[in-house]
């Protein structure tokens, strides 16, 4: 491997650290940041949700910029400023309006990164499910090292200290924009000019993953918003919170670096199958046994499949249909729909239910939501 390949791998590498690296401060503690100002359960539902609603309809527009431009380049260093700025603005932010305000700037600006940088990686690995995973692995280093350091950092400062330490790794995300390698533009093959984006959305299979990994994402909107409440309510304390969300990333990585036996091994269908499989055991399991430690451990282990291998999966779908000039706006699409849609929706859907149905009914939801997807996929896609 060549040197300029070798750095511009890094440079990936260290985007990816820094991206999930702030999920891992906004999953865990956000909403606890937010409780801890007296915010209301409807206030906490929309605000934990906001990064994911701005993934609805934000990243259509910067992949549509950057496929019909070809300036990836230049969109992801913009997609860098705008993102700290708006974390600078989010230091003096401690009401409803003002908070919402600057939260909508700043992950308006950070939605944009993700599906570029995806796209990006996948022309540079030409496809290669295997090697994604093996990369993308710095994620999930990055969201378990600012995850664990956060939860022994607020339990001894408090939480005020997040939004400061959300800047900072916002800071090196935008950093690495700078540095991420040029992928010329893609030489196009007739079929792939021919195809047309809406021919493509009306392709079953499209459909369908689209539609299956919307409710995996819709089943994860109570985690990913309620999920460092409702454990916090049963006693586990915050440090011990941020190794919860830990070992979910570790089984993660395991499931990351094993991608390209499992795909070599079993059908994409059959692993979509027990992804949602995982889902429904996960998420009862958090709903009715939140009171022991080994249950919750337990139901760690299982975002290996909900998330780790459902992604990989999709990803593959999303790169075998959208190759080609339509790129950018499939990874964006993808994103919006699962990451956005999905999970903003399970979010406000999770804050609105909260006091009525308590934590136990919104994850007994959740894993409703998952039933209803693994029977999409057992109807909807074909065997292969």
């Amino acid at each position: 491997m060549t040197k300029s390949r070798a750095a511009g791998l890094a440079a990936i590498g260290g985007f990816y650290f820094c991206y999930f690296g702030f999920t891992g401060l906004f999953q865990p503690y956000w909403g606890v940041y937010l409780a801890a100002l007296s915010f209301p359960a409807w206030q906490i539902g929309i605000l934990t949700s906001l990064t994911q609603i701005n993934r609805i309809y934000a990243p259509a527009i910067w992949g549509w910029l950057a496929d019909h431009t070809g300036r990836r380049a230049v969109i992801l260093r913009l997609a860098g400023i705008g993102g700290v700025t708006g974390f600078v603005l989010l230091q003096f932010a401690d009401r409803f309006s003002t908070m919402l305000a600057a939260l909508w700037l700043a992950t308006f600006f950070w939605s944009a990164a993700l599906p570029l940088v995806e796209a990006l990686t996948m022309d540079r690995l030409r496809g290669d499910g295997g090697r994604y995973a093996r990369l993308r692995v710095w994620g999930s280093i990055g969201f378990i090292v600012t995850s664990v350091a956060a939860g022994y950092w607020i339990q001894a400062h408090g939480v005020g200290v997040l939004p400061l330490s959300a800047l900072m790794v916002m800071a090196g995300l935008a950093l690495y924009t700078w540095l991420l390698p040029h992928v010329p533009a893609p030489q196009h093959s007739p079929a792939q000019l021919a195809a047309g984006f809406s021919d493509i959305l009306r392709r079953r299979e499209v459909r369908v993953v689209f539609a299956a990994c919307f409710l995996m994402l819709l089943a994860h909107g109570p985690y990913y918003s309620f999920y460092s409440i409702w454990v916090a309510a049963h006693g586990v304390a915050k440090s011990h919170i941020g190794w919860l969300w830990t070992l979910g990333v570790l089984a993660e990585i395991v499931m990351f670096m094993q991608m390209s036996r499992l795909t070599a091994r079993w059908s994409r269908r059959g692993l979509l199958l027990t992804c949602f499989a995982v889902a429904i055991l996960r998420f009862l399991a958090i709903a009715w046994g939140a009171d022991s430690m080994a249950v919750l451990l337990l139901a760690q282990l299982g975002h290996a499949f909900t998330f780790a291998v459902c992604h990989a999966v999709a990803m593959s779908f999303v790169h075998q249909h959208f190759a080609g000039p339509h790129q950018g706006k499939g990874q964006a699409l993808y994103i919006g729909v699962s990451f956005g849609l999905g999970a903003s929706s399970g979010g406000m859907l999770s804050g609105w239910a909260w006091e009525a149905l308590g934590g136990q009914g919104v994850f007994t939801l959740a894993a409703c939501a998952a039933v209803l997807g693994g029977l999409l996929c057992w109807r909807g896609l074909a065997r292969e």
